[in-house]
């Protein structure tokens, strides 16, 4: 009888985890402390906390929070900061004190602002200065009731931390003029709750830990309510996978992608800490040089990112001159890693780019490839332990090896559902436990998944299904190539036509060397019959590709 989905496999890894091992997500931060004390754990702009820094500031901000009128717990406090210092921070110490973590992407416009912090209710934010114009157009119609501001260096060394946050304010000018009276800065709300030790809180695992917003690629963003619990069993999950590469207390993760991020948040703030190692957090990644500049400077064991960033830093001068021995896990996720990417990422640092596959409603890990796995296999990887997936037709019904539909999930890691959506919620989820993620993929005879693409990006040519990541893995080994786009255009027939929108690395790239190197690689009705070349592609805060933005602009 042919397997349906699968549960276990072939590679070392436990088929179930221990769920109960922890309480809450504070439970896994107050045991990492006792057990890495004097440890680094974050660093950032050449200053590094303790695990023990991490719990007295936590504890300071969580005291704060605790005592501001009105919050009680389950509360939901908002996160709005790139990836420094205060990040961290401020979500261990919201958890500490028992309110819900609304991560929230800094680049939001105030619409994109407006509508999180009032379909979350939020009745707190902790914010950096650089964004608090946005918050000060919206906060009268949020439910916002208190404020707390951050500058860029406020955890810095003296002088450093001064030099800092003047240059920033003064000499380039990137704190737009805002109000907000009600306003204590973080230093103060610090201070205030050093006063007295926080209340600690007891959380279960039905109790919520994040309100993760979804990207908002497929329409209007909607809240995944997280718990306690799924976030544990998340992982749990993946440190079950780690755990025969991974040396407690000594590992160094590159953070690039912001903690607003599912990805980030789980795989690096979360599950590296629980092992005692140290979050080394890049603020701007999309300075590429200067990223670059950093890489340059640490001896580091892992890094995750998305394809776009690993492209991104290859092709950035002094690439070459980074340290990569130390390297053993090289993780990409939230989008497809495209094999000339991956194979030019092993040849460059002798490690392979290995994909992960997650969604922000699994918190997010489903699939991991085998850190044993040494070179690019097309895939997603296997279900992380306690898990099952399959692979179903529209009418749920469960579809043998090799055959394609959508990609399912179920266990402990999967949502609540959507905040406040329940019929959202019944959409995705079903009665008996399955999410729906709207991939498409297959599963291989050694129970590898493979996605084909997303159910909404496919293109239908003159009655044959289109997906467009095979089209843009195979413009992207074309050497011209930096970055590329594919969607679907209508067609005069009432069909659709398959358009290519390049970002070009080589200048004197054409349409003609696109379409003949497509010619030989594709199938005729695969080959783009338009190709558009830009100077930038639209993309999601962490890199993602945006193709509902190309489809808008046409």
């Amino acid at each position: 009888m042919e397997k349906v989905w699968l549960k276990s496999y072939p590679c070392g890894i436990p088929e179930e985890v221990d769920l109960d091992a922890y309480q809450s997500v504070t439970d896994v931060f107050e045991q990492a402390i006792n057990s890495y004390g004097e440890r680094p754990c974050f660093s950032n702009l050449g200053t590094t906390l303790t695990y023990n820094d991490m719990d007295r500031y936590t504890d300071q901000l969580a005291s704060y929070l605790q005592n501001l009128p009105g919050m009680e717990k389950g509360d939901r406090v908002a996160v709005m900061m790139p990836n420094v210092l205060q990040n961290p921070i401020s979500i261990f110490a919201a958890l500490r004190a028992g309110f819900v973590v609304v991560n929230t992407n800094p680049l939001y416009t105030a619409r994109e602002l407006e509508l999180q912090l009032s379909d979350s209710g939020a009745k707190a934010i902790i914010v950096m200065e650089n964004f608090c114009h946005t918050l000060d157009e919206v906060i009268d119609r949020t439910s916002i009731q208190h404020v707390v501001t951050t500058q860029l260096g406020d955890l810095l060394h003296f002088p450093k931390s001064l030099i800092v946050n003047l240059v920033v304010k003064y000499v380039k000018k990137m704190v737009p003029e805002f109000s907000l009276p009600q306003r204590v800065t973080f230093k103060k709300a610090l201070q205030l709750g050093s006063a007295q030790r926080h209340r600690a809180v007891s959380c279960s695992h039905d109790d919520l830990a994040f309100l993760q917003y979804t990207g908002g690629t497929t329409g209007v963003a909607k809240g995944a309510m997280l718990t306690h619990g799924n976030m544990v069993a998340n992982m749990q999950q993946a440190s079950a996978w780690l755990k025969n590469d991974i040396a407690e207390g000594k590992e160094v993760i590159i953070t690039a992608l912001p903690l607003y991020h599912i990805f980030s948040l789980t795989a690096n703030c979360l599950t590296f800490m629980k092992v005692g190692a140290l979050n080394y957090l890049i603020t701007n990644p999309r300075d590429m040089p200067g990223f670059v500049k950093e890489l340059q400077q640490l001896k580091f064991t892992a890094i995750t990112g998305v394809n776009t960033l690993f492209n991104g830093l290859m092709n950035t001068p002094g690439f070459e001159q980074i340290d990569f021995s130390g390297l053993k896990l090289s993780l990409g996720g939230g989008m497809a890693v495209q094999q000339p990417v991956a194979e030019r990422w092993q040849k460059l640092t002798n490690t392979p780019l290995l994909e992960a596959y997650g969604l922000t409603e699994t918190s997010p890990a489903v699939c991991i490839n085998p850190l044993t796995l040494r070179e690019y296999n097309g895939s997603i990887g296997l279900p992380v332990p306690s898990s099952e997936v399959s692979v179903q037709d529209d009418k749920g019904n469960l579809l043998p090896q090799g055959e394609t539909g959508e990609l399912c999930v179920r266990g402990p890691q999967v949502m609540k559902g959507y905040w406040q959506r329940p019929e959202e919620t019944a959409r995705v989820l079903s009665d008996d436990g399955w999410l729906k993620t709207g991939d498409v993929a297959q599963m291989d005879e050694d129970g590898f998944f493979r996605i084909v693409d997303r159910l909404k990006d496919m293109i239908l040519v003159s009655g044959f299904n289109v997906f467009p990541n095979e089209i843009e893995t195979v413009i992207a080994g074309h050497e011209g190539v930096l970055e590329v786009g594919v969607i679907g255009v209508p067609d005069q027939s009432g069909g659709e036509i398959v358009k290519a929108v390049i970002v070009k690395k080589d200048p004197a790239l054409d349409a003609a060397a696109i379409t003949a190197h497509c010619r030989e690689n594709l199938t005729a009705y695969k080959v783009p019959k338009l190709i558009e070349f830009r100077d930038e592609l639209p993309k999601t805060n962490v890199g993602k590709i945006l193709r509902r933005e190309l489809r808008e602009s046409q």
